[in-house]
């Protein structure tokens, strides 16, 4: 039995909204974890690909300073800088 036959019935746009969907919670993962000195966060969401289940679960759960879903608001800001 082979199991790669079932990424042909994938969309490639698909595959390229989970790549992008990961990358982004991993960075901004990577980066808290960098800033609040948590050496082995950083360690365990940089080796595991978990498409942000682990990022998310660090970044709103057992970070040192908690993310709010407020600071997800990235476009306000940037329309108040540009103002």
């Amino acid at each position: 039995m082979n199991y790669f036959d079932s990424l042909n019935q994938i969309s490639p746009l698909a595959l390229f909204a989970v790549f992008l969907w990961s990358l982004l919670w991993k960075g901004v993962a990577l980066w808290r974890a960098v800033k609040n000195d948590q050496r082995n966060w950083f360690i365990a969401i940089l080796v595991i690909n978990s498409i942000g289940i682990l990022e998310i679960t660090y970044l709103f759960g057992f970070a040192k300073k908690k993310m709010k879903l407020e600071e997800l608001k990235f476009w306000e800001l940037l329309q108040k800088s540009s103002s």
